[in-house]
């Protein structure tokens, strides 16, 4: 049988993987709520096995070459056993909506297990209002949260009536386990893909000198505003404390549509409004503990994915990240809003993203130890207060086994010493809020999750006092077209 292809872990996927820890797991994942009944176990795996071969990373565990000569490879898992990562249990009488939030949060308590696939499926049945809830829990060196939502496609289906995944009659079969020699000559042979890789960029860019000063022009600048960026730390606040393991976790449902009639109403776009409704909610959560907010300014760390239209079948992490200001001292929502768009527009102008993008670069020659530094840096609690990342989802309705799906919620990640994380995620029509909390530093996380539908609602208010009457919201209510007291 062949050796198989060694594949190296990138700058960023390793990354993750280094800044794991006791209390802060590098893991992501979603809920999502089907109609039932809920499929027999034995018929979900039947329907996830004929559709691995997609994926073939899921397949796949670490392997580290010896005396860390180079980053973690992928290779075949020798043991692979689905039903160890399809899990299925059942909530107890009445299985309420806050029952299945507990268990998410317990769930995304535990680590991974690192010696195999990294990754998990729950099946959850007994949901009080009927239907059945899938958890995923897949590590961020696996994929990441914006290319997820292509590799979905495992699962779901466009149609009722599943479509026939052409796949070979072979059973799978993996690939002998590497020696050590061979571990040591995979991690080499990525080191020189990724030289090659820059020599290539750099004879490219000779051929076109226009270019060449360019892109060493914005690269200067992009990492001059970077290290500007981390000479000038974010504010302390209660959200950056020490961690531990333990999670809650809480859901906000909204609809798209409301967020660009705030929009089209003051201008933006629907993400500013996310950045704007967090904003409001912090500000009122942040009142609640007795802070301060006068010219206080926290900041989001906004994921922003760097992969190309041709590289949207690609395995592994391509993204970077900018540090979106949350202006929690404006009480106004609409000059808030103003805020946001004027300070995101300027870092979308500036060279920030183009820094953080040359200093992933750099890291794919680090050493692992030196990245495992380089990693821990970049997640530096002096640089943001909280990660918000907006996932866009498809605008249609999804099925898995016929059953459509109904509510989709994501679920983002503690780093060290930050206690919340918000995802965003829009799915047909819908634009649903998942909040990952540190159990002891936030048992108040509800206030949070209540601060972000009162702050959508306020803003909403406004935009329609400003564009005509108010309709009717999701509820079939008319809401209230006054604005909520300052």
């Amino acid at each position: 049988m062949a050796q198989q292809h060694l594949d190296r872990l990138t700058a960023v996927d390793a990354s993750f993987l280094a800044q794991e820890g006791p209390s802060s797991h590098m893991h992501i994942g979603g809920i999502v709520i089907c109609e039932g009944p809920a499929p027999g176990y034995e018929e979900m795996l039947d329907h996830i096995r004929t559709r691995l071969h997609l994926v073939p990373r899921y397949r796949q565990r670490l392997a580290q070459p010896p005396l860390e000569t180079g980053r973690p490879l992928w290779v075949d898992d020798p043991t692979f056993n689905l039903e160890y990562h399809v899990r299925q249990t059942a909530l107890p009488a009445p299985g309420s909506e806050d029952q299945l939030m507990r268990l998410v949060a317990r769930i995304m308590s535990q680590q991974l297990d690192r010696s195999k696939p990294l990754w998990e499926m729950w099946i959850i049945e007994g949901l009080e209002e009927g239907g059945f809830a899938l958890i995923t829990k897949t590590h961020h060196a696996l994929i990441d949260g914006i290319s997820g939502v292509d590799l979905a496609t495992v699962m779901f289906d466009l149609s009722p009536v599943p479509p026939q995944i052409p796949h070979s009659d072979e059973p799978w079969q993996p690939q002998p386990e590497p020696t050590g020699a061979e571990l040591v000559a995979g991690g080499a042979a990525g080191l020189a893909r990724v030289a090659a890789g820059a020599v290539g960029a750099g004879l490219s860019l000779v051929r076109r000198p226009g270019a060449t000063w360019r892109a060493v022009s914005e690269a200067a600048e992009g990492l001059g505003e970077v290290a500007w960026a981390g000479l000038n730390p974010a504010p302390a606040t209660p959200l950056n404390v020490e961690i531990g393991p333990h999670r809650r976790y809480r859901v906000v449902r909204n609809r798209l549509e409301d967020f660009k009639e705030v929009k089209n109403a003051f201008g933006g776009t629907v993400n500013d409004v996310v950045l704007t409704v967090v904003t409001g909610a912090l500000r009122d959560w942040l009142h609640s503990r007795g802070v301060r907010t006068e010219g206080l300014e926290l900041r989001a760390l906004v994921p922003v994915s760097t992969r190309s239209a041709e590289q949207s079948g690609d395995l592994g992490n391509r993204i970077t990240v900018m540090r979106g200001p949350l202006p929690v001292y404006i009480a106004d929502p609409v000059a808030r809003l103003r805020a946001v768009k004027a300070a995101m527009d300027g870092l979308k102008e500036s060279k920030q993203a183009v820094g953080a993008e040359v200093l992933t670069g750099v890291q794919s020659f680090a050493p692992p130890t030196v990245l495992a530094q380089a990693s821990r840096l970049n997640f530096s609690t002096r640089l943001f207060n909280l990660i918000v990342t907006n996932v866009p989802g498809p605008q249609f309705s999804l099925y898995v086994r016929g059953r459509e799906m109904e509510d989709v919620f994501p679920i983002a990640f503690l780093p060290k010493g930050h206690a919340l994380a918000i995802a965003i995620m829009s799915y047909n029509g819908q634009m649903n809020f998942g909040l990952l909390g540190d159990y002891d530093a936030l048992p108040d996380l509800d206030r949070i999750g209540d601060g972000i539908e009162a702050s959508l609602a306020e803003l909403l208010a406004l935009a329609r006092r400003r564009t005509g009457p108010a309709r009717s919201s999701s509820n079939g209510a008319t809401r209230d077209a006054s604005p909520a007291p300052a």
